[in-house]
C-alpha cells in the first residue's frame, strides 16, 4: 500500500489497486453511474446529451461506463461507439467481436509459446545434467 494524490480531487488517499483515485471520488463515480443508470430506465431511447444535461454528468464520464461495458447503446439510437482497434460501431465496451475474438487468438497463442519455450528450456537443462553439464571448472 502506498500513498497518492488523487487525481481527480488532489487529496492524498491509501493507495491499493485499480483506478488511482481516492474512495470519495469512486463514490462519486458510483453515485453518478446509479443516476444515469436509473435516468436511462426510466426515459427510454434518450441520446447521450440528454442524459448528460438531465443527470448533470459529463459525456466523457457517461462515455467511460459505456466503454467500462456498464451501460449499453440500444439499437435505434443516435449514440455512436466505435471499436477502438478497427472503428465499427459497438453497444458497449472497448472492442467488437471479431476484434475481441481476434486479441483472444493473438494472446492464447502467445500465451501457447511461452509454454513451449518453457518446456523446451527445462528439457535441455534435464539433458545438461544427464550428460554430466552445469558448472566446471578449465584446466589451464
Amino acid at each position: 500500500m502506498e500513498i497518492k494524490n488523487c487525481k481527480r480531487c488532489g487529496k492524498m488517499y491509501s493507495y491499493i489497486a485499480g483506478i488511482p483515485i481516492c474512495d470519495q471520488c469512486k463514490q462519486k463515480d458510483e453515485d453518478d453511474f446509479q443516476t444515469v443508470k436509473k435516468y436511462i430506465y426510466e426515459h427510454k431511447g434518450v441520446s447521450l446529451k440528454e442524459v448528460s444535461e438531465a443527470c448533470e454528468v459529463s459525456v466523457e464520464k457517461i462515455t467511460r461506463f459505456l466503454r467500462d461495458g456498464r451501460l449499453e447503446i440500444k439499437e435505434g439510437t443516435n449514440i455512436i461507439l466505435e471499436c477502438e482497434s478497427c472503428g465499427r460501431p459497438i453497444n458497449s465496451g472497448r472492442l467488437c467481436q471479431e476484434c475481441s475474438k481476434k486479441l483472444e487468438r493473438d494472446l492464447s497463442k502467445a500465451s501457447n509459446t511461452a509454454a513451449n519455450s518453457n518446456t523446451l528450456k527445462e528439457k535441455n537443462e534435464e539433458e545438461g545434467k544427464a550428460k554430466g553439464g552445469g558448472m566446471r571448472y578449465l584446466k589451464s
